[in-house]
């Protein structure tokens, strides 16, 4: 797969593929949710964009937008390779918890192990946002509630909301801003 990558920091690195960044022509149909992707074991790139060709091909969820790929160091347990981190803005028939059982099982379709919290793994795909739902349960909360402290979400979410070509993904992602629980939390860089 060819790549370009530009450092930002010495520890942040962005990589572009022909799927990340990319605008999908995908129906803009039912609820919209975003989902952050990662993952530091194995090929993760290939992960990616296999990823991305599972999820189209479900009849109740379909991708618009990816954001570029950004590398970053880990945080929790530190002791383990660089991560690469990606979102998937999609649109989906399905409800949230439905959703969450639905990236569960496509996480472990791709060796997903829990061994501890922060550790090592193949891919891991959390919902950031879905719709302007406030959920909150054992197993899921709606909006994520560390999306604002994490490069890993913030930076390529800059990204998704400036892209010039697609204003209808843009403001897709405003309404997802908009939920109540993020007015006082968006970081500046995000604030439009």
């Amino acid at each position: 797969m060819p790549k370009l990558t530009k450092n930002l920091t010495n520890d942040l690195k962005i990589i572009k593929t022909p799927l990340f960044p990319k605008n999908y022509k995908n129906s803009l149909k039912g609820h919209f949710a975003l989902l952050g992707v990662g993952g530091n074991i194995g090929d993760v790139l290939r992960r990616f964009e296999k990823l991305s060709f599972k999820l189209n091909s479900y009849k109740d969820i379909k991708v618009l937008a990816s954001s570029f790929i950004l590398q970053n160091p880990p945080f929790g347990y530190e002791a383990q390779p660089d991560f690469f981190n990606t979102l998937f803005l999609i649109s989906t028939s399905l409800t949230p918890k439905e959703l969450l059982k639905r990236v569960l099982m496509i996480e472990k379709r791709f060796k997903r192990k829990r061994s501890f919290k922060n550790a090592p793994r193949t891919l891991d795909i959390d919902i950031i946002f879905f719709d302007k739902m406030n959920f909150d349960s054992k197993k899921l909360w709606l909006p994520h509630p560390h999306w604002k402290e994490r490069e890993s979400i913030t930076l390529p979410l800059v990204e998704l909301l400036n892209r010039k070509k697609s204003k209808k993904i843009s403001k897709i992602l405003q309404k997802l801003l908009t939920n109540k629980k993020n007015q006082d939390i968006i970081p500046p860089q995000i604030k439009r």
